[in-house]
């Protein structure tokens, strides 16, 4: 098993990087939203936790820059029904620790709001795995409001990304901003649109 790649990036195009190692292998992984967004500039060095797919239609490698995450993955592939790219979808859109809050407490609106997860799938997701998250040793966040879940659900309904929405509020939270979900999706929207005319 492949378990971690140390190289240089090579190439990135979608949701795959290519990482050159010092023997001369080229390696191409998958890789979440949240691992892409960290990746150095081409020709810049990086490591991955790694985790070998093997099926009957070809080999896949897909690497992590935390170990907690693909053991995240690890678990989500042990859901029935349940393979790679869904995995690899939902925590590009919801991260790590959303993706494990959302399966423990039941989230099937959150859950469902990530392509090619409907509800039945998110419920038979939560029902699987709702228990095998326990052990893990998720970084520790402030408790957030019940409103927030309610302040990101409106911002997926306006047709934002779930990880942008998720960071929005926690950003309007850590702000200061009144825990009401009004205020705190008016908030959110601002640190959205200050985003956007930043780029």
């Amino acid at each position: 098993m492949i378990a971690t790649v140390t190289g240089t990036l090579a190439a990135r195009y979608g949701d795959r990087l290519v990482v050159q190692t010092d023997g001369g292998v080229g390696y191409e992984i998958a890789a979440p939203l949240g691992v892409l967004e960290r990746l150095p500039a081409l020709g810049g060095r990086l490591s991955l936790w790694t985790e070998l797919v093997v099926r009957e239609d070809g080999w896949a490698l897909y690497g992590f820059d935390q170990p907690i995450e693909r053991e995240i993955f690890q678990r989500l592939l042990g859901a029935s029904g349940f393979g790679p790219k869904l995995a690899l979808a939902l925590l590009s859109a919801l991260g790590p620790e959303r993706t494990v809050r959302s399966i423990q407490t039941r989230d099937f609106t959150t859950l469902s709001s990530v392509s090619g997860i409907g509800k039945k799938k998110a419920e038979r997701l939560a029902l699987e795995l709702a228990d095998r998250f326990a052990d893990l040793a998720l970084p520790t966040s402030t408790p957030r409001p019940p409103s927030s879940d309610e302040a990101v659900r409106a911002l997926l309904a306006l047709g934002y990304h779930p990880a942008a929405a998720d960071d929005a509020v926690r950003g309007a939270l850590a702000a200061g901003a009144p825990e009401e979900s009004s205020v705190l999706i008016r908030r959110a929207l601002q640190l959205l649109a200050t985003a956007r005319g930043g780029r």
